[in-house]
């Protein structure tokens, strides 16, 4: 296919060889399948912000690092050259969410060179060697459903024990590789430490992928996983591969999530408006 104009730089400046197709086009980004030598790979394409559906809300950029204190007043001004910084870490963030993640074992796509608003990273695979699907458009027994789960609160909390939430999770940026689950999407991941709304966003993102697999295996309905992890989390002892039991019940002197959970019917309204948006 014709290269796209940003791709099109990358292919003169030699990062790429060809564009193959375009793979999805989405709320902040379109995807590519390109050819990088003897390689495949995927290029991501951030839209501009008065192109994007996804804003960036307060909520996921607070307490967001900056190169320095020229760069923050400017993006707290909202100035030309503070929109221009905003955007560039907007963008930024994945790529730096990928490698911290990467490094820490999560199963997410190994990224590669970032260009002028454009992500190379690994394609994820399928057993055929295809793209790799999303949850969203795959179906599962009750057994696959418990175990794709199971896997994915896992990295959850591997996730969060870098410090990362992802902060928008749900069957709409997990693709399911040949190997099992692996976690996409990530320019709104929320520092856990430095966020205020880091709470919520953990639990909004455990419940998301409870109601998904609970189609399938409705004894995940009445888990609680989310709440449990941030307990846990809190009290400063979560561990990778750690065991949990999807049950959370608040002891004397432990942290109050009673907020928390009050918010989580406020989140499924936003949950909905962005199935609407994804659909």
């Amino acid at each position: 296919m014709k290269a796209p104009p940003r791709l099109q730089a990358l292919i003169d400046e030699g990062l790429i060889d060809t564009v193959v197709r375009q793979l999805k086009s989405g709320k902040e980004a379109d995807v590519y399948v390109v050819r990088c030598g003897d390689d495949t790979c995927a290029a991501k394409v951030y839209k501009e912000a008065n192109k994007r559906g996804f804003r960036q809300a307060v909520d996921y950029t607070e307490n967001r690092k900056v190169r320095n204190s020229r760069q923050g007043r400017a993006m707290a001004k909202r100035t030309t050259y503070g929109r221009q910084q905003q955007e560039a870490a907007w963008q930024s963030a994945e790529v730096d969410a990928l490698y911290r993640l990467a490094a820490a074992g999560v199963r997410v796509p190994q990224p590669g060179n970032f260009h002028d608003g454009v992500l190379l990273m690994e394609l994820v695979a399928d057993e055929h060697g295809d793209a790799a699907p999303r949850l969203n458009d795959l179906a599962f027994s009750a057994a696959e459903a418990l175990q794709h789960h199971a896997t994915l609160i896992d990295e959850v909390v591997r996730m969060l024990c870098a410090g990362v939430i992802h902060g928008d999770l749900s069957e709409f940026n997990v693709l399911l590789a040949a190997d099992g689950p692996v976690i996409i999407d990530l320019p709104q991941a929320v520092d856990a430490a430095g966020n205020n709304h880091a709470p919520r966003m953990l639990i909004r993102d455990v419940n998301n992928l409870r109601n998904f697999f609970g189609q399938y295996a409705p004894a995940l309905l009445g888990t609680q996983y989310g709440p449990e992890i941030w307990a846990i989390y809190a009290a400063g002892q979560l561990a990778p591969g750690m065991p949990l039991t999807g049950r959370y019940e608040r002891k004397p002197g432990a942290v109050d999530l009673s907020s928390v959970l009050r918010e989580i019917e406020d989140a499924r309204l936003e949950e909905a408006e962005r199935v609407l948006r994804m659909s």
